[in-house]
């Protein structure tokens, strides 16, 4: 099914370009992939001043896709990555559809109203279970027709375990945002651990990467802890976690696609799930 906008250019139907789009009450990113040439031609990260509610969110897209002409046009495939606290994993075997609600309201405030989705990720044979939002799934599905969307911690599990697939051992990743970030951890292609976590200061952000450690057993002088996202070696994060953890690493996505000029990420760390999205 499609929607036709007028807003929208839907002339030309054989684009062979993939938008992606993640976002978040923090900020949005979204990037376009050339498929003829296997080029990322525009790559962009728009933080916020603040942490906004739904309806502020999506007054930002608008905003966006307004003044960005990249994002006024027809694409053969769009995708959308909810980036949001409002989820949970379950193990594909105990999933019932039924009982999705159930699923969230013991680790988030979720309404009644609240439409709840799931991803299976098969890699693993477990379900993401989580709430998208909703209004901006309706708003983009005016703009640009049928379209998939994800929450962002699918693609971040699939995408590490994919990564990992012929490791033997044990590896620590932190995807680190603004105000947040995931802990995913690995040992011989299995996923032992995924959560989330908020954090205001350093100290915070230390402090739940060493509990996540101490709680699965494991020695910070022998673990190897990968980073992911808005991080560097200059960033306190990274510096307070080298005091503490002895063995720290940035990580790579290994990248599939080329990168025009006006499109090079940051480093090739950042942009993980956005970029592993597509």
């Amino acid at each position: 099914m499609a929607i036709t906008n007028k807003n929208i250019n839907k002339n030309n139907n054989l684009t062979n370009k993939e938008l992606s789009i993640q976002l978040s009450l923090n900020g949005l990113s979204f990037c376009i992939l050339n498929r003829n040439n296997q080029t990322v031609i525009t790559l962009k990260d728009i933080p916020f001043e603040k942490k906004l509610n739904p309806l502020e969110l999506l007054d930002k897209l608008k905003h966006v896709v307004n003044t960005n002409e990249d994002l006024q046009h027809a694409f053969d495939q769009v995708i959308v990555i909810h980036d949001n606290e409002l989820s949970s994993l379950v193990p594909k075997a105990l999933f019932k559809e039924e009982f999705k609600a159930d699923y969230l309201k013991f680790n988030t405030k979720i309404l009644k109203s609240d439409f709840i989705a799931h991803d299976t990720i098969k890699i693993n044979d477990s379900v993401c279970v989580y709430v998208p939002y909703v209004n901006i799934n309706n708003y983009l599905y005016d703009l640009y027709g049928e379209f998939v969307y994800k929450h962002a911690a699918t693609v971040l599990i699939e995408s590490i375990l994919k990564l990992e697939k012929n490791q033997d051992k044990l590896n620590f990743y932190v995807n680190v945002h603004v105000s947040h970030f995931e802990i995913v951890v690995v040992e011989k292609a299995k996923l032992i651990l995924y959560n989330r976590f908020e954090y205001n200061t350093k100290e915070d952000f230390i402090y739940y990467i060493l509990f996540a450690a101490e709680q699965l057993g494991l020695n910070p002088e022998t673990l190897n802890l990968i980073f992911l996202g808005k991080i560097n070696k200059d960033s306190p994060l990274y510096i307070i976690t080298f005091k503490y953890v002895r063995f720290v690493f940035l990580g790579r996505r290994e990248d599939a696609f080329k990168y025009s000029l006006e499109a090079q990420p940051e480093d090739h760390h950042t942009n993980f799930t956005l970029i592993k999205s597509l």
